[in-house]
């Protein structure tokens, strides 16, 4: 992005919700941010925190025995995950883990995870606003995956899918996609929700198991031609753009 930075629009003498405080912070997103608070992780002006508490720009906020304070400069990378990387930065359980394969000055979370069998495109930012705008499923924000079966995809199998499938173990039904047939055995998807391992749930609802799965669009950001491993930084126009799907101001 060279010399150009983005900034969301906030008023330094305002006092905000401390979630959104550590989402600016870019710790997490508001939701996890809560679960941070509710846990006793963190402390303002030297005592736990609270759920629902706001502060002004004089308090000071610690995670982790550290103060956090608001980044400077928004970041978004674009990163080709390979299949095996587990979506954390640190599990013990975990072969390889985003910790181990990222290396970049700042600290980033994910914007919408992929599961360890699943490779493609994965937002990394420092900006948790940014990760709670793109993960709400009220907000219906496109992602577009390419999905390789064991069996044929005929018209009768895209027409279930894309009107919606129960998937009895998460006692949901999903929201009508977009499919288009690629060749007899593979299919991009357009999907709007992010239910847990849902592309797979929907495929085994229909006699289908899926063999590969590669997401290559999170809104209006591709995956493009980055190589497998590779990531790269957004550029400034794309950050605009993204940011302004997600419904967030900038300057």
């Amino acid at each position: 992005m060279g010399t150009e930075e983005l900034h969301t629009r906030a008023s330094e003498d305002e006092r905000i919700r401390l979630n959104k405080y550590i989402a600016e912070c870019g710790i997490c997103s508001r939701r996890d941010a809560d679960k941070l608070i509710e846990a006793g992780e963190i402390e303002v002006n030297g005592a736990k925190a609270v759920a629902g508490m706001k502060i002004g720009p004089k308090d000071e906020v610690r995670y982790k025995g550290k103060t956090i304070r608001p980044v400077s400069k928004k970041v978004v990378l674009a990163y080709n995950k390979p299949v095996g990387v587990t979506c954390t930065e640190r599990d013990e359980h975990a072969e390889l883990t985003l910790g181990d394969v990222i290396d970049y000055p700042v600290r980033l979370n994910y914007a919408g995870r992929l599961d360890k069998d699943s490779n493609g495109l994965l937002l990394l930012t420092n900006d948790g606003n940014l990760i709670e705008a793109l993960m709400r499923g009220s907000n219906d924000h496109e992602k577009e995956y390419v999905v390789k079966t064991d069996k044929k995809i005929d018209e009768s199998i895209k027409s279930r899918l894309e009107s919606g499938i129960f998937l009895k173990e998460l006692n949901a039904t999903t929201k009508p996609c977009k499919i288009r047939i690629i060749s007899d055995h593979k299919f991009s998807i357009v999907i709007t929700q992010g239910l847990n391992r849902q592309i797979r749930r929907m495929c085994e609802e229909v006699g289908l198991k899926v063999e590969k799965l590669t997401r290559i669009r999170v809104a209006c950001i591709e995956l493009g031609n980055l190589t497998s491993g590779e990531y790269r930084e957004l550029t400034h126009k794309e950050m605009l753009r993204l940011y302004k799907e997600a419904g967030i101001q900038v300057e």
